[in-house]
């Protein structure tokens, strides 16, 4: 869930270029908090991902590219991992680059960092040539991703990384034995919305040029979750209750409004069993 603004497509929780440019500014502020709030419970497994990237790569980056780079999670991640690194980010949205500015600040990498606001939909930016690029969450939401993966390969120097990531599904959070198969039929409820629906990248890549060295499921099971989870599970349960309504059963609809209710024992904010559970699906792959 590092990010997901670069394109104009999107899935049930943002807004598209369609719509009024405040309607897009809050739009993006609200996905903007989620992202930060996703950070502080899920940032730690980067550490994993980054460091099976490293085992990738030929040679240490000189320049890292960050594709939908969101508020910064990755950037930073990337920042920790390779440490003398040019950090070059790509994004759409000026909420999402404003927030990721101030991060690099306050992280001391302000001074390794280039940023490009551009629509990946519209035509490849020009930020020059890398040696690693980096596209977590973000590949599925544009228009002609094979377009954009052969611009991505035209930008690698030869013997560069891709490094592809894809959530498989919104995180869990109720503990075994809470309203069992809830979170479940959410996921498939969502699913069937479309939310998040991206394929195997593997021919994608090997079509456009990139040779795939690895494919990679990271489990997620963070158990006890910390306090930020309350907040991330209030806030995705919220929009999954407002957005998936009509395709849920009467029984879900209640159990989800006594998890929203603050007046009700079941409250997330004040729950002290939650653990997060999700997996990411990862993908290695070398420009010849």
């Amino acid at each position: 869930m590092e990010h997901d603004h670069i394109g104009r497509q999107g899935h049930g929780h943002q807004q598209g270029h369609g719509h009024h440019h405040d309607a897009d500014a809050a739009s993006d502020a609200s996905m903007a908090d989620i992202l930060d709030l996703d950070a502080e419970v899920v940032g730690p497994y980067l550490d994993e991902l980054t460091s099976w990237a490293a085992s990738h790569t030929k040679a240490e980056p000189h320049t890292v590219l960050d594709i939908g780079a969101g508020t910064g999670t990755g950037t930073l991640a990337l920042a920790r991992r390779f440490a003398n690194a040019e950090l070059v980010v790509i994004d759409r949205s000026p909420t999402m680059l404003d927030r990721l500015r101030a991060a690099a600040a306050a992280h001391g990498i302000a001074d390794r960092l280039r940023m490009a606001q551009a629509d990946l939909d519209a035509a490849w930016p020009p930020v020059g040539t890398a040696d690693l690029a980096w596209a977590s969450a973000s590949l599925h939401h544009v228009a002609d991703p094979d377009r954009v993966l052969a611009d991505i390969h035209a930008a690698l120097n030869p013997g560069g990384l891709l490094v592809v990531v894809e959530m498989d599904g919104m995180p869990r959070f109720l503990p075994d034995g809470v309203y069992p198969g809830l979170e479940a039929r959410c996921r498939k409820a969502s699913a069937a919305n479309g939310w998040n629906s991206w394929p195997d990248w593997t021919s994608h890549l090997e079509r456009v040029g990139f040779t795939v060295a690895e494919k990679r499921v990271f489990e997620l099971d963070i158990d006890p979750a910390p306090p930020a989870a309350n907040r991330l599970a209030h806030s995705i349960t919220s929009r999954m209750r407002e957005r998936l309504a009509e395709q849920l059963s009467a029984e879900d609809r209640a159990a989800l409004d006594r998890l929203l209710d603050p007046d009700d024992e079941e409250f997330l904010l004040r729950r002290g069993d939650l653990v997060v559970r999700g997996a990411r699906t990862a993908w290695a792959a070398h420009r010849a």
